[in-house]
């Protein structure tokens, strides 16, 4: 499985978390989430994992 690698450059990859973060929140918003909170969860939870990818793959 060939898999890309992240964009170099410690600005590109915080902008890469950080829209992950904003887009994991509003497709919970999206979708329905209960309130906000949870929204902001779903979103933590995208940021985590697109910021492993970055670690691991950079």
């Amino acid at each position: 499985m060939n898999v890309p690698a992240p964009p170099s450059g410690w600005p590109a990859q915080l902008a890469l978390v950080l829209g992950a973060f904003g887009a994991g929140t509003l497709v919970a918003l999206l979708f329905g989430a209960a309130n906000l909170g949870i929204a902001f969860s779903v979103g933590q939870l995208a940021f985590a994992a697109v910021l492993v990818w970055v670690l691991l793959r950079g």
